[in-house]
Order: structure tokens, then C-alpha cells, then sequence
């Protein structure tokens, strides 16, 4: 079985559905990418054909984020088109069945809160993590306020938030943010296996299982989202985040002045 999108190619084979996104050449979210990705999964939640996923890209980027510079990006449509983003968002983290992410280069901003819908990422060596929001003179959205204190813990995540620094697949293999570290060319081979490694055991004590361990948590993310949304929309109004989006487009350092 295969389907394909303008932005989306899926494929389904052994109980493991691939579902492959791109939007060349960085592969920005979009309100649009979210929402098709969203359907797809809540598809497979109703397909018995379907127990697990592997979410994936094509190009260089797993995903760079929201394109809050550009005037064509979801930063042009103002903080309406990120609130609806977030609802997208918030729908990714109902989804019953289990995901594995392959990351194989950057994961940035909402690219690595994506990342972080999956309950595993196998990741290439090339793969870059990063919550570079304060580097935009922003906040962190698409949720990791929650979901990546989840996973790595609180004080890593505040080194992330806080510095915005790029995390290597190695370290971020030591903290848990990867669960295999793999050849590029083993990538997308190494995720299917651990997605059928899913799949082979009986489905309904799966999602019964992943049900408790993730209780709640899509509520938890639309909470997240919105306190993010409204540190966001006050954040957009200064200073600093116009300075942050000219240093993001003129690739230089901020130079920010507190107002």
C-alpha cells in the first residue's frame, strides 16, 4: 500500500507505515504540513493494517523549524498562524500507535519538538538537535516546554533552552534524546526494524500500554502551548526579536539590548 501528498509520501508494509514528509529546501513546518501529518497518524490509529510508524524526511534537514523570518513563512501570518499551528500540534501527541522518528540532519525549533512526538528517534551521525528560540529573541514553542524536559530532563533542557545550543547525535545519544545512533545510509533500514520490532507484538496491549505511560500528555502539550503562545506573542512585540530575526537571515550573532 502507498499514497502521496503534495507533502507527504506514505507507505505501508509488515504492519509498519512509513510516512515520509518534504517541503525542500529545509523543510519548514507549515500549518498545512502539521495537519496532513496529524491526519495520517490518526488514520493509522483506525487502520488494524498499520501498528507502527516511522516518520521521516527527504533532504538534507529532518526538519528546520517554524520559518518565523520570512515574510511567506508562518512568522508573516503573525501569531495567529502559530496558534494554529500549535492545535496541529497538539493533535500529533493524541495519537494511539507508537512512532519511530529517523533524523538524519538538523531538528531545530518546532523541527525538534516534532522529532520529540515520536517515542523513539534513531538518528544519523550527521543529525544536529537545537531549541534555539532565545537565539531569535523568542520562546520555545510546539510544546517542549513539556515534552523535552521529558525526555532529557529538566536541567539539560534548560541548558538547551537557554543557550541555544546545537546538540551532536553522539551527545544526544548520551542523554537519551536518541535511542540508536546509525550510518546515514542505515537510517531510514534501522528505523523501519525498530519500528517492526514495535509491531510484532500484540497491538492492543501496545496502545494499551503506551496509553499509560503517555497519560495525558497531549493535554500537558496543549497547556504547554498555550503559556508558550503567550510569552511568544509578548516576545514578538520587542526589540530584540526583530534583531534576532535580522541576525537569523544576515547569519551573525545577535546584538540584543534588553527591550
Amino acid at each position: 500500500m502507498s499514497a502521496k501528498s503534495d507533502h507527504l509520501v506514505i507507505s505501508v508494509q509488515d504492519h509498519v507505515a512509513q510516512l515520509i514528509f518534504h517541503r525542500p529546501p529545509a523543510n519548514h513546518v507549515s500549518v498545512e504540513l502539521v495537519a496532513d501529518i496529524a491526519d495520517a497518524l490518526l488514520a493509522f490509529d483506525k487502520d488494524p493494517a498499520v501498528r507502527a510508524t516511522v516518520l521521516a524526511s527527504e533532504g538534507k534537514p529532518f526538519c528546520a523549524g517554524a520559518d518565523l523570518a520570512s515574510p511567506t513563512g508562518i512568522g508573516g501570518a503573525g501569531m495567529g498562524g502559530v496558534s494554529e499551528l500549535y492545535d496541529q500540534a497538539v493533535r500529533l501527541f493524541s495519537v494511539e500507535k507508537p512512532i519511530v522518528a529517523a533524523v538524519q540532519g538538523a531538528a531545530v525549533g518546532a523541527g525538534l519538538g516534532l522529532a520529540l512526538v515520536a517515542d523513539f528517534r534513531v538518528a544519523a551521525h550527521e543529525a544536529r538537535f537545537s531549541a534555539n528560540f532565545v537565539k531569535l529573541g523568542f520562546h520555545p514553542g510546539f510544546g517542549l516546554t513539556h515534552t523535552l524536559p521529558r525526555v532529557i530532563g529538566a536541567q539539560r533542557a534548560d541548558l538547551m533552552f537557554l543557550t541555544g545550543r546545537r546538540i551532536r547525535a553522539d551527545e544526544a545519544l548520551a542523554w537519551g534524546l536518541v535511542d540508536e545512533l546509525v550510518p546515514a545510509d542505515e537510517l531510514r533500514q534501522s528505523a523501519f526494524a525498530l519500528a517492526a520490532e514495535l509491531a510484532e507484538n500484540a497491538p492492543l496491549a501496545v496502545v494499551a500500554t503506551r496509553k499509560t505511560t503517555r497519560s495525558k500528555l497531549a493535554d500537558a502539550v496543549r497547556a504547554a502551548t498555550a503559556h508558550e503562545h503567550q510569552q511568544q506573542t509578548t516576545l514578538r512585540a520587542t526589540e530584540d526579536f526583530a534583531e534576532g530575526v535580522a541576525a537569523v537571515n544576515e547569519r551573525r550573532p545577535g546584538q540584543f539590548k534588553g527591550r
